[in-house]
Order: structure tokens, then sequence, then C-alpha cells
């Protein structure tokens, strides 16, 4: 019988073996290491989004991108919402642009429409990274163009430097503002070998994760010039985000921040050499081939179900957690995992890795 949730959850949490991401630390570890961190900074609490090492992250953040503010908000749909709702109205145009695999799209339960009757209009390819090409062929008219970076659902793919700066020349030309999906933008530092402020340059607006890659418990913040922000935190006000203290979220994000942005690099190689090992298996292919962050998809000729169960049974009987899901791909019998690199497979080397998913293999293959 399938494990509910719940005992997955259970189960994972038994693994001395763990594949994706980074290592985490129970609730009672994170809070004495928050305590001992806030200790140690002499950490001063906020109050409703002012004051203290929120205020200090704020200002850290807007400086590393390049842009003249930020604003700590509690999630990045929020943020994202946020923003597409300023430039419609500085636009008075219900439409903006983003990819066809954009989270506003695909995870957000149609909010953008729901709360606001905006329209989002798909730009480009669900394939790869928006370029300049595509806003040249969209015809309609945008408030602004959402581009992510990197592009999770293809598997973390990025367009060249190249076609990054040639996408923002075209915008820049019909005076098309840019934001950028950025929940991932720590990761895009070791492909590009320059600075996030050189990478977000020519966006109007950032929003960047604090959990994803960095550890914190949860939040984002939006980056921008000094009059959007001010106007953004009028809308995170009326949203109820602006919370009563946010330093814990802030605090988790802030004290493992230089740690973490030092492991990428040494991510972003491991992912490509985990891409080499994987992809010499049968049956397997990887995506991108060649990894351009610290994250990939595995494709399997095999069916999603049969690789949860299996993983499900290696997490049993093994003690090693693989993968977080199989979904099923476009092509029938075919599905795939996403695995993000950190720092667990820092510490195993390709065979061991190798031989893991021969194993799950086998498994889905006899469960056929």
């Amino acid at each position: 019988m399938p494990y509910s949730n719940q005992q997955r959850q259970q189960l994972r949490r038994q693994c001395t073996l763990t594949v994706p991401g980074f290592k985490t630390l129970s609730p009672a570890e994170e809070f004495k290491a928050l305590a001992a961190w806030c200790k140690a900074q002499h950490a001063e609490a906020d109050v409703y989004g002012e004051g203290g090492v929120l205020s200090a992250f704020e200002q850290q953040i807007a400086a590393l991108l390049g842009k003249e503010a930020a604003v700590f908000m509690p999630s990045g749909v929020m943020a994202q919402l946020i923003a597409v709702r300023l430039y419609t109205e500085r636009a008075a145009l219900l439409s903006f642009g983003l990819s066809p695999n954009s989270h506003l799209l695909l995870h957000e339960q149609e909010a953008a429409v729901s709360l606001w009757g905006l329209h989002a209009v798909p730009v480009g390819s669900r394939l790869r990274p928006m370029v300049a090409s595509d806003l040249v062929a969209q015809r309609q008219a945008l408030a602004c163009a959402l581009v992510e970076l990197p592009m999770r659902e293809s598997g973390g793919l990025l367009p060249s430097w190249e076609e990054l700066e040639a996408l923002k020349a075209q915008a820049a030309r019909t005076n098309l503002p840019l934001h950028m999906d950025g929940a991932r933008l720590w990761q895009c530092r070791a492909f590009y070998q320059r600075s996030f402020a050189e990478i977000a340059a020519g966006f109007s607006s950032v929003y960047v994760s604090t959990y994803k890659d960095l550890g914190g418990m949860a939040g984002a913040l939006l980056a921008g010039d000094a009059g959007f922000i001010a106007h953004a935190r009028i809308w995170q006000r009326r949203m109820g985000g602006n919370l009563y203290q946010q330093t814990p979220f802030v605090a988790s994000a802030m004290m493992r921040f230089e740690q973490r942005l030092a492991l990428l690099d040494d991510c972003f190689r491991r992912a490509q050499d985990l891409a080499l090992g994987l992809s010499a298996l049968p049956g397997v292919r990887v995506n991108p081939a060649v990894p351009q962050t610290n994250m990939l998809h595995v494709h399997f000729d095999a069916p999603a179900e049969a690789l949860n169960m299996a993983r499900d049974e290696m997490a049993e009987r093994d003690r090693c957690w693989l993968f977080g899901v199989a979904r099923p791909t476009d092509v029938p019998g075919w599905s795939y995992v996403e695995l993000p690199v950190g720092d667990h497979l820092l510490d195993l080397d390709n065979p061991r890795v190798v031989q893991l998913f021969e194993q799950l293999l086998a498994r889905a293959s006899a469960a056929r």
C-alpha cells in the first residue's frame, strides 16, 4: 500500500543517506542555532517590518542586486503579485507577459486573475528561457514581462549571457519593464561568472527567495527603485503581509547567507559531474545534458508510480532517500525527478549515487 505524505516525511527523516538538497536541522536545533546567532550578532527585532536585522538585510540585498531598495515579504507569491500589480497600475494595462511554465501560471491558483482580473500572456516557449525574439513576436501590449532565472520547470535552464543582454536591450527599446523571477537567482552566478548586480542590471525589479538554497525558514525580498519599493510596502500592508515581527524568518537566512552562497559554486560543479554519471545509465536522460545551475531534471524510462514506490521501499529498507517525487512526462511511460544539488551530494561520490539509482530502476522494473 502506498505511503501517505505524512508517513513519507517520516521515512525521509529516518534515512541516514540523502541525495537531494541541503542538510537541515530539526526545529529544536534550528531555534538553538538561531538564538546563538542572534546573541552573537546582538540582533534587534523589527516591528512591522522596520528596524533591526530585517532592515539591515533589506539594505544588504538591495546593494547586492544593484538596486536602490528592497522589502522583505513572507512569501515569493506575494512579492511577485505585488510587482505585477504595480506595473499594471502604472501602465493602465491588464496584461503582463511571462513564460508558459511560470510559477504564476502553474502553482498559484490563478491568483493574478482571481484577485485583480489581470491577464497573464504566455511569451516564448515552455522548453527554453525567454529571449529577445519572443518579445519581438509578441503582439499584445504588456505592462511588464516576468523572466525566470533559472527556469525551474526546465531543469534550471538559463539563457546565454549574450541572449540575456539581448533580451534586456529589446525590452529597453520598447520601454517594457522586466521583472526577474529570481527565486533561484543565487544559483546563476556560477554559470555566468558575473556578480548578482550585473545579472540583475536591466531588470526594473527582482524577486529572490530566502529559503531556496539559502535555508531560511520562509520569505522573499523584492528589490527595485525606491519609489517602486515604497509603493510595494503599501500593497504588502493591504495584503496582510506586514507581520508584526518577521525577524526569525530573516535571521534564519542571514545566519547562513555567506556560507550557502560560497557553497553554490561547488554544488554547480557537483551537478555537472552527477549528470555525467547518471546519463550513462540505460533508460536515463538528464536535462540539461550539461547542468547550468546546481539543479537538474532526471528522466527515466519508467512510470512515476513505480519510481515513487521503489523510492519508498529503498528508504524503508536501506535508509536512503533519493528524490522528492517522480512525475509523469509528456512521453507515456516516462517520468522525471528534480534533483537540487546541495551539500548532501558534496559528501557522496558518483559510484555510490549511480549504484543507488541502478537499484531504484531495478526495483521499478520488477514492479512493472
